[in-house]
């Protein structure tokens, strides 16, 4: 899927900048560098995603780009992780359940393993897992940021994007049977092209190729 240049022109008043540019500057800028703000002191941060945030990552981002930020440090969520609790910890995460309940686990208690979480969801969250993070109350104090980046998408070129749905003609051609699958499918892309239109704050002329 692409969208025209002057899309990107008019969204930033004039000033033309392309689709990897835009999302490289939102994953930098707005998330690793709103870290920088605020109580955080901490010179060096730790960024920790899961297996589809370090794929939207690398899409957009050097290793490079990443340090000038203050990021010294790149875990899995799901990995075993030595304790930091001098540094504080930037979560670049889906929304789901499970990461939930992995960072939970990582900021709870008398000894978190980071001193600060800035969490950012590459997608919308719902209510019921909002909740959730607030019954705790030792997280709470510990928690700097807790936004919704809506970056869920893998820029390509400075046009391109694809939404990672490498079974999408098996599951929405497929067994007619099995609609669910097709349903699931579609949710999943919608939602994901809903954050490309976010990043671009414009809501029209998107083409399908």
């Amino acid at each position: 899927m692409s969208f025209s240049d002057s899309d990107s022109s008019s969204a930033y008043g004039g000033d033309y900048r392309n689709f990897l540019q835009i999302s490289r500057e939102r994953l930098l800028h707005e998330m690793l560098r709103s870290a920088k703000t605020g109580d955080s002191k901490s010179s060096w941060k730790v960024l920790i995603m899961d297996k589809l945030t370090v794929k939207i990552m690398s899409c957009s981002c050097k290793m490079a780009d990443i340090t000038q930020e203050g990021v010294s440090l790149v875990e899995d969520i799901y990995r075993r992780r030595q304790p930091l609790p001098s540094m504080d910890a930037i979560y670049f995460i889906q929304p789901t359940k499970e990461n939930v309940i992995m960072f939970l686990s990582d900021m709870a208690g008398k000894s978190p393993l980071y001193k600060k979480a800035f969490v950012f969801f590459s997608s919308s969250i719902s209510r019921e897992l909002v909740s959730h993070i607030k019954k705790d109350s030792s997280v709470l104090t510990r928690i700097g940021a807790l936004r919704e980046m809506n970056l869920e998408y893998f820029a390509i070129d400075s046009q391109g994007f694809i939404t990672d749905n490498e079974r999408a003609l098996e599951e929405l051609y497929g067994d007619e049977e099995d609609s669910h699958k097709g349903d699931a499918c579609l949710n999943v892309m919608a939602s994901r092209i809903a954050t490309v239109f976010a990043s671009l704050r414009v809501y029209r002329m998107a083409s399908f190729y």
